[in-house]
């Protein structure tokens, strides 16, 4: 049996779980999801606790366990918590600045680049005098944000010689050397 898909989701005080047919709806104090379940799995909600389990050990039904049983507890998790995620926007004249939903930067290219943004997602761009720009993006929906953060990264990947573009915070750079380190 799928270890992830055995384990149960307990629901926090704040948070209301409502199943309607294959539907599983999650609300709390930061907003509602929704999200639709295959047949092959069973949801049942008992004492603020949801249990999860599959109809047969068929390859499809037992990867489909573990994953409904991870998309509602990202859920769950997403409306009484929420989601944060940063990016650094790391080279010489590299620019980011946040204006209620809309996204600037400057990444090098001869034109600015300007992202609209979800109206579930907020976002901020911080920049201290010599330390790269930071982008946060907060939210309850774990997909979306994630998107989101990857397509602003996707504008300019780190690149492995200087390690210019855009990178999540924390994340390692696997970088090269140049083409002196090859003449001897």
């Amino acid at each position: 049996m799928s270890r992830i898909g055995k384990s149960p989701v307990t629901i926090p005080s704040g948070v209301e779980v409502t199943l309607n047919g294959t539907t599983v709806s999650v609300k709390g104090p930061k907003g509602t999801l929704t999200q639709e379940i295959d047949s092959c799995v069973t949801v049942t909600i008992e004492d603020n606790v949801i249990t999860f389990s599959r109809e047969s050990d068929a390859p499809a039904h037992r990867a489909k366990h573990g994953l409904y049983r991870s998309l509602i507890n990202n859920m769950v998790i997403g409306v009484s918590e929420g989601y944060k995620k940063a990016l650094e926007v790391v080279g010489v004249g590299y620019r980011a600045t946040a204006t209620g939903q809309l996204l600037e930067l400057s990444l090098g290219y001869s034109h600015p680049i300007a992202i609209e943004l979800p109206s579930e997602i907020k976002v901020s761009a911080e920049t201290l005098k010599g330390k790269a720009p930071v982008v946060t993006l907060e939210s309850f929906d774990k997909q979306l944000i994630g998107q989101v953060a990857a397509k602003i990264r996707s504008l300019r990947k780190p690149e492995p010689y200087k390690g210019k573009g855009v990178r999540f915070v924390g994340e390692e750079i696997r970088r090269k050397a140049g083409k002196a380190a090859g003449k001897k």
